[in-house]
């Protein structure tokens, strides 16, 4: 059995942590976890916010998994404090800056893959506890600090009142054992390089003593390749080539630095875990910030907290259900139809967590229990597949929520389906003697179960579909196409039995005369904006959009909706006049009733 303290934080930090403790707890792990209090709350209500029983729970337990906290400039943090306690000299210390300190955790450990395409895999390894964040900040210098920087022409021209000075600080102690850490952790995770991070041609005398115990330390890892590069380097080559990089080592601000590149690399700060590991003391953390003005909102990507969770059960020696973890939540990234605001989706914060967990639960070959099942994103497209197109009209209009693709004709009788948008959209070539553009090659990238939405501004001088893309979305598991422009190919499709819905039907060409513009994006159909993630829901009425914030409650209506009008018709049929019938089961507002528990009354 391993301890965790779980601290939640505040802001966004208590949502997203409950929403990946549910997560986790579908791998049954023996884990003790000891709730306790950190953060902005504990300042404005005890003046300290790291209080002695957190410390206390720290010491106590293994690890530590940490929510977001709120921090805020000096003024602010005195003025929400307790009148009492003010002007007491109590002064605001990040919570972040007291774990690492106190509990000696040198090594933060940032993790970067590509969630989607598996295109990079490497590791920043910041030094957390000197270099120019050492706090060795000065402004208005004494003589020992002047005599050192009094030459200096803008010194001179300041005066040493008016002049600071910032010190980087770098010891053996340390270097050695960041060096260390980054080594053990290449070697563990199957890393075959190590990139020291520095500015040698610059900062000539640190970074050549950290050359030397870099050259010193590499002996006792000689399956470890080694090399040196500068910092401004190795950022353009994150964002060019991320694939060359196996762990990168470096001292605080750089590391820093680089570190949040990472996230841009990965897809932003909502997929980007960290670890702070010392040799006696560890906490695990999104790198998130709390976003107060976000919270409670169900908004926030919970994925970078269940990254740092996989991370945290690897360094409590339980790698398998951490890899498991790291595996189900790529999935999710890369199937892109339950996923949050800020990788182009629509879906909250528990909805995405939901969908991590019963990929675990596919995984394992376990199936969801039905309570939790009726909550899973998945099944809200099931069970608006299984509606009449007219009773989902029925909810949104209910709702004041328009979503009729007017003018979308289904060409393929009795064909039904739905699924989560994967948006496209086409632009005129300009230039037509560059030749055919590949456009249609967007299909490899569908996920399976989407539902395509092509936007061609409702043309009808070319084609934008045919045979051989309805065979392919049929091998991948496309569940149909709604075009807003032109097919071809009818009788083909009609005989696959594929869903198209289309505004037109024509045999000319689109192969010079469009090219892709982009996908993934919200598109306008007919005043009607359609988003990645949204259900598009179609049968022989046509084709609607549900919006994904929407999906469980439209599906409700609609299915109450379906039971008020199926009660009618029992309650016609057993004589009831049709007037009385509509009156009795709420004809008016048939989605705010349950014709089918009446008629059994």
């Amino acid at each position: 059995m391993k301890s965790v303290a779980v601290l939640p934080g505040d802001g966004i930090g208590p949502e997203v942590t409950t929403a990946a403790l549910d997560v986790v707890d579908k791998l049954g792990l023996p884990l003790d976890l000891r709730f306790g209090e950190i953060g902005w709350e504990c300042w404005r209500q005890e003046g300290d916010p790291v209080p002695q029983r957190t410390w206390k729970l720290l010491e106590d337990t293994d690890t530590c998994l940490l929510g977001a906290i709120t921090s805020k400039p000096l003024r602010e943090g005195e003025a929400e404090l307790p009148p009492e306690l003010r002007g007491t000299g109590r002064t605001f210390v990040s919570p972040v800056i007291q774990l690492r300190q106190r509990l000696g955790l040198y090594a933060n450990v940032r993790p970067v893959i590509d969630l989607v395409d598996g295109r990079f895999d490497f590791t920043v390894i910041r030094e957390n506890t000197e270099g120019l964040y050492a706090g060795l900040d000065f402004h208005g210098l004494d003589d020992a600090l002047w005599n050192v920087v009094r030459d200096h022409p803008n010194a001179q021209a300041s005066g040493a009142g008016s002049t600071s000075v910032t010190l980087r600080l770098q010891t053996e102690f340390g270097m050695d054992r960041l060096l260390h850490h980054g080594f053990v952790h290449a070697r563990t995770h199957g890393y075959r390089r190590l990139t020291l991070v520095d500015k040698p041609n610059v900062l000539r005398n640190s970074s050549n003593h950290l050359r030397e115990r870099l050259e010193l330390i590499a002996r006792d890892y000689p399956d470890i390749e080694t090399e040196i590069l500068n910092v401004d380097a190795v950022a353009l080559w994150m964002v060019r080539r991320p694939e060359r990089f196996g762990v990168l080592v470096a001292e605080n601000m750089f590391g820093d630095i680089l570190s949040d590149l990472g996230a841009g690399v990965m897809g932003g700060l909502g997929l980007a875990p960290s670890g702070n590991i010392g040799d006696h003391g560890s906490y695990f953390e999104p790198v998130h910030g709390s976003a107060p003005g976000m919270a409670g909102q169900d908004r926030a990507n919970p994925m970078a907290m269940l990254l740092a969770m996989a991370q945290m059960l690897d360094h409590l020696d339980l790698p398998v259900p951490g890899e498991e973890l790291r595996a189900a939540v790529r999935t999710v990234a890369a199937r892109r139809t339950t996923i949050t605001y800020d990788m182009g989706g629509t879906s909250g914060t528990r909805e995405v967590a939901r969908a991590v967990a019963d990929e675990l639960a596919t995984s394992e070959g376990e199936s969801a229990e039905p309570a939790q099942q009726a909550e899973t994103s998945v099944d809200v497209v099931d069970r608006l597949a299984r509606l009449d197109t007219a009773s989902v009209s029925d909810a949104l209009d209910s709702l004041g929520v328009g979503g009729v693709l007017a003018g979308l004709v289904p060409r393929v009788p009795g064909a039904r389906a739905a699924g989560r948008a994967f948006t496209v959209t086409y632009q005129p070539v300009e230039d037509a003697d560059k030749g055919f553009r590949n456009a249609a090659n967007y299909l490899d990238d569908v996920p399976e179960g989407s539902f395509v939405v092509v936007d061609n501004a409702g043309s009808t001088t070319c084609t934008n579909w045919g045979s051989l893309l309805t065979n392919l979305a049929q091998r991948r598991g496309v569940r149909g196409t709604a075009l807003h422009g032109s097919a071809r190919d009818i009788a083909e499709i009609r005989a696959a039995g594929y869903p198209l819905f289309s505004t037109g039907a024509t045999m000319v060409s689109g192969k010079n005369r469009v090219e892709l513009a982009a996908t993934g994006r919200e598109i306008v159909i007919d005043d009607v904006t359609v988003r990645p993630g949204d259900i598009v829901v179609a049968d022989d009425n046509g084709a609607l959009v549900v919006p994904a914030a929407h999906a469980v409650e439209v599906a409700e209506r609609a299915e109450r909706v379906e039971r008020t009008e199926g009660a009618i018709a029992d309650a016609v049929g057993g004589g009831l006049r049709l007037d009385e019938a509509r009156r009795r089961f709420g004809y008016a507002k048939p989605w705010d009733g349950d014709g089918a528990q009446l008629t059994r009354a």
